[in-house]
């Protein structure tokens, strides 16, 4: 079995400050940057998805959806926190980046070449990934269901997430529904390298 870390939307927009920050996001970084260090010195591939998006998209609510304009291509709100440490070779893939696409889960999201994300981890081999970072109850959350469906083994890590929770109990319930579909929760004291 061959394994992938994924680090996904650890943005400024997502963090304190951020147009769309979530509570406690910043707390998220130290422990990425853990996985990031024991993932590259086990040879692990390394990726970091990010969200994408125009200036206009049906994700946001100047065009009648959920969310306030948020990670906008080229701004700082969609740069990555300053103190995430992603490793010379790691692959930054985009989501969300059309005007009729939300881009929750890593299934929408392209490689800078173009190919879909779920295309270069069968490239490369991988079954398993190691899905971390903003948020649990809605693209952490995408992104490992998704991945149950394609055929892919899961390990939320679950201390490097944090929940939007626009309901008290949606990050349990978002573990509770990945668990369900196969997932299993990992931590810094159960990553297998």
């Amino acid at each position: 079995m061959s394994d992938a870390l994924i680090i996904v939307d650890v943005q400024n927009d997502f963090c304190s400050g951020g147009s769309l920050a979530v509570a406690e996001g910043d707390a998220v970084v130290p422990v990425c940057n853990e996985y990031v260090r024991r993932a590259t010195a086990a040879g692990m591939p390394v990726f970091a998805t990010r969200d994408w998006h125009p200036p206009a998209t049906i994700h946001f609510t100047t065009q009648g959806g959920p969310w306030p304009p948020h990670c906008i291509q080229g701004t700082p709100g969609a740069e990555f926190h300053p103190g995430l440490r992603l490793p010379t070779g790691a692959l930054i893939v985009s989501k969300g980046t059309r005007y009729e696409e939300d881009g929750y889960s890593m299934i929408d999201a392209e490689a800078p070449d173009g190919r879909p994300l779920v295309q270069v981890l069968r490239d490369l081999g991988v079954t398993r990934i190691h899905v971390g970072g903003l948020a649990t109850d809605y693209c952490v959350r995408a992104t490992a269901m998704d991945a149950r469906v394609v055929g892919l083994e899961v390990g939320v890590l679950t201390d490097a997430c944090r929940a939007v929770n626009l309901q008290p109990q949606d990050g349990q319930r978002a573990l509770d529904e990945m668990t369900a579909a196969g997932a299993t929760l990992e931590t810094l004291e159960t990553f297998p390298v």
